[in-house]
């Protein structure tokens, strides 16, 4: 008897370590779908994959990718067809119930509405002034000093307005391995530099001058030209593209 139900222990132990060493968390990282997503990006993962992250876990005979497989089995792989379950027929999968079935619901009611809307289009610079309405967010009725770059794409499109750094009221320091480094990241052809004058001035310093200067000579070197400097104040602006000093 005691033999028995040692053998008994041994076999409910054995299929316990086999049953969690079949579980996600024993995986190799790079098959984990959380992991995976972090380490190779959202492209690299099946839709299974996928959507076992919404799963977040199986049950102890499947994982939550297996149970994912079986969920889009029923579906014939269609994800189409997915989107017409309700919440009754996901809630039938041993595993589902009506919290993980509402999270698959509401990231499939999401794509829905994503395919509904139209891309957002970017604002086209063809103007100092179009920089300067672009820029009033960001630069107005502040006390201290902020510069800016508006990085722009081929077709003068914007595709960001990046601070670069925050001063006092007299001034900030300038960082050029910043400026570019945001440029290169964004694949940006042209930018537009800008900084506000708290004191109103429009009138451009000589560290002004010498900030222009440098910007423009390395942007020719690597082929990500300086369009124009706009020093901004809440009344009006200076454009040094318009007043031909570039």
């Amino acid at each position: 008897m005691r033999t028995i139900k040692m053998n008994f222990i041994l076999s409910l132990n054995l299929n316990y370590y086999i049953m969690e060493n079949f579980s996600i968390r024993f995986w190799a990282e790079d098959d984990r779908p959380r992991e995976k997503m972090a380490l190779k990006g959202r492209s690299a993962l099946s839709n299974a994959e996928l959507l076992a992250i919404l799963i977040g876990s199986g049950t102890k005979k499947k994982s939550a990718v297996e149970l994912a497989q079986e969920i889009l089995g029923a579906a014939r792989n269609n994800l189409r067809n997915l989107s017409k379950m309700s919440l009754h027929d996901l809630c039938q999968f041993s595993g589902i119930g009506q919290a993980k079935g509402i999270s698959i619901l509401a990231a499939l009611e999401l794509a829905r509405r994503r395919d509904q809307e139209q891309p957002e289009e970017s604002k086209k610079i063809t103007s100092s002034n179009d920089a300067y309405i672009a820029l009033k967010p960001v630069l107005s009725d502040l006390y201290h000093e902020e510069f800016h770059i508006i990085l722009l794409n081929r077709a003068n499109k914007i595709i960001s307005i990046e601070l670069i750094s925050k001063g006092g009221f007299s001034g900030t320091v300038v960082d050029n391995r910043i400026i570019f480094g945001k440029a290169i990241e964004s694949k940006a052809s042209s930018f537009i530099a800008a900084h506000n004058h708290p004191s109103g001035t429009k009138l451009p310093s000589e560290q002004d001058n010498k900030i222009t200067k440098t910007l423009l000579e390395f942007g020719k070197l690597i082929d990500i030209k300086l369009t124009d400097h706009i020093i901004f104040t809440d009344s009006g602006y200076y454009s040094y593209a318009d007043e031909g000093a570039l």
